[in-house]
């Protein structure tokens, strides 16, 4: 099977769909008869990624910005003008381009372009025409909870046994994380303890209720620790005024992976107060490091989390400052950490990826080389 994946999103800062590219990418290889992944980039600026086993560089590269413009007239030109032939073509991040004679499978992460609107950049409202036009393109849709599949098959007529669920993982460095080292807190500026946010800062991440509710449990209670803000700038006013400073509010931006998992590991607990999400990875990487997982009381946050994660209304404040107060009185408890531990292990990105595979070679099947333009 010759397949190719549209790599864009591992260019640069790797937000939620660059990790879960990696994630499946980095698992396929250990797959019985899995294919080499060709890596094709809508992009002229950036490396072109080849930062693991199993995959190659695509032949050619193009602005996604021109192809997006010309795609809009019509299904044309085909993605195999970049790739050259292949059997399926993956595009991971919401939107399928026109495929000649492969098969296109997308990945649909959230509606949130659709539920809440105002939360999205202008790139992502362009996601209201596009991924309609994706999913009539696609052989398969994957989708990465059970409430995303609902939510697609409520908005748009597309057949339910296309729509594959591929959950989110962790890879086994999580389990294994320690807290930092003398040496990492010192670099990074910690604190002795700290809450912890994972995510971009961007509207729909709930980060002004977070905070709030921070400022004030800690006006109830010294006890409670500082909060730590970890990852990319996003856009928007993530904080509805001035941004909070020192000694409440650590932001360290973007990290690399493995202060990532230190910082998590090390953390009183994660926080996740979004107002929407697809997933919620950062949930499950709590879990993974035993550590506790406060998140909004959303439907996925409840089907990743499990009984687990604490959930707490979303938006509302004195509720966020409770369990932040209680979380920081907590005292440690191996038993419960554990049972953290055991609930993630399932989640692996070999099994994201054993979907994933299953998925191309079923649309490959169906599709058998006949023309998709005509």
């Amino acid at each position: 099977m010759r397949l190719a994946v549209d790599a864009t999103p591992l260019l640069g800062q790797r937000t939620g769909v660059g990790r879960y590219l990696e994630g499946v990418l980095g698992a396929l290889p250990g797959l019985p008869d899995a294919p080499e992944a060709l890596l094709t980039v809508f992009s002229l600026r950036g490396a072109v990624p080849e930062v693991m086993a199993g995959t190659r560089r695509a032949p050619r590269r193009a602005p996604a910005r021109l192809l997006n413009r010309m795609w809009k007239r019509a299904p044309f030109p085909p993605v195999e003008l970049l790739t050259g032939r292949i059997d399926v073509f993956h595009a991971g991040n919401f939107v399928l381009p026109p495929v000649a004679r492969g098969a296109g499978v997308v990945t649909v992460h959230d509606l949130a372009f659709l539920r809440y609107p105002e939360t999205v950049d202008a790139e992502v409202a362009l996601y209201r025409d596009l991924v309609p036009r994706s999913l009539r393109r696609a052989a398969r849709v994957v989708v990465v909870s059970e409430a995303v599949r609902a939510e697609v098959l409520a908005e748009w007529p597309v057949d339910p046994a296309r729509v594959v669920v591929a959950p989110n993982g962790v890879g086994p460095r999580w389990a294994t994380a320690r807290p930092p080292d003398a040496a990492l807190r010192a670099r990074l500026g910690l604190p002795e303890r700290w809450l912890l946010f994972v995510g971009n800062a961007e509207p729909r991440k709930g980060l002004p209720t977070l905070v709030a509710a921070h400022a004030a449990a800690r006006r109830a209670d010294p006890a409670v620790p500082p909060l730590v803000v970890v990852g990319p700038a996003g856009w928007g006013d993530a904080w509805d005024g001035p941004p909070p400073g020192p000694p409440d509010v650590l932001r360290l931006g973007f990290v690399a992976d493995d202060d990532l998992r230190a910082l998590v590991a090390g953390a009183v607990a994660s926080c996740l107060p979004s107002r929407y999400e697809g997933f919620g990875l950062p949930v499950l990487e709590a879990l993974a490091c035993g550590v506790p997982a406060l998140a909004s009381d959303l439907p996925v946050h409840r089907e990743v989390g499990g009984a687990h994660a604490t959930y707490v209304p979303q938006g509302d404040g004195d509720a966020w400052a409770a369990a932040l107060v209680a979380a920081a009185l907590a005292g440690p408890d191996a038993a419960a950490a554990q049972a953290r531990r055991g609930a993630a292990a399932a989640s692996t990105w070999e099994r994201s990826a054993a979907v994933h595979l299953a998925t191309w070679r079923a649309a490959a099947d169906e599709s058998g080389g006949r023309s998709r333009l005509g």
